[in-house]
């Protein structure tokens, strides 16, 4: 006798997190008791795509990060984001070179003064606001602001070039934490 292979994402509001994580708890136990066949239909009506050909015990634990995905919420936009553009980089190049770089996080305000304006941007989980647009990178609103391609994180003061000695000069650009100031 067969039993049904279904498994249920968590539904939404409910009885608070306890009864949520156990019930999440036994819906991946169920998992471990499906045979591949029905991981694989697991696969399709979860992630809406065929599965690819993967062991018994990876099928198990792709399904259920997604079941936990759907519970709690994916990944944050910025990181979802990071991850496409080295993507991206990788089907390019064959590579992926990550650069150390400060991260700055959504609610972070960069001011830079440039020929005698001064210009506000926002980071946010989608990208970074200036103006009454939102934009993909720094290096866009660099551009839009001086009309030249400018390398967004150095207009704004995040990075030096390599042989740049930090000067006692005071910063062109400044970051402000924005504690939900407008």
């Amino acid at each position: 006798m067969r039993t049904s292979s279904r498994v249920e994402p968590a539904a939404a509001g409910g009885g608070g997190e306890a009864s949520a994580n156990s019930g999440m708890a036994q819906r991946l136990s169920e998992l471990q008791q499906l045979n591949s066949r029905d991981l694989r239909t697991e696969w399709r009506r979860l992630l809406r795509s065929n599965p690819p050909n993967l062991s018994r015990d990876l099928l198990v634990r792709a399904i259920a990060y997604r079941v936990q995905e759907l519970a709690h919420g994916g990944l944050p936009n910025a990181t979802a984001r990071k991850l496409a553009n080295l993507g991206t980089e990788f089907a390019r190049d064959g590579q992926i070179s990550v650069e150390a770089r400060p991260q700055i996080k959504p609610g972070a305000r960069l001011v830079r003064e440039w020929r005698g304006r001064t210009h506000v941007v926002t980071v946010t989980d989608e990208g970074f606001s200036y103006g009454s647009r939102t934009y993909p990178s720094l290096t866009s609103i660099a551009q839009e602001i001086t009309g030249a391609h400018w390398s967004g994180p150095r207009f704004f003061g995040l990075v030096r070039r390599l042989g740049d000695e930090p000067t006692a000069k005071p910063r062109r650009a400044s970051v402000e934490a924005c504690h939900g100031q407008a």
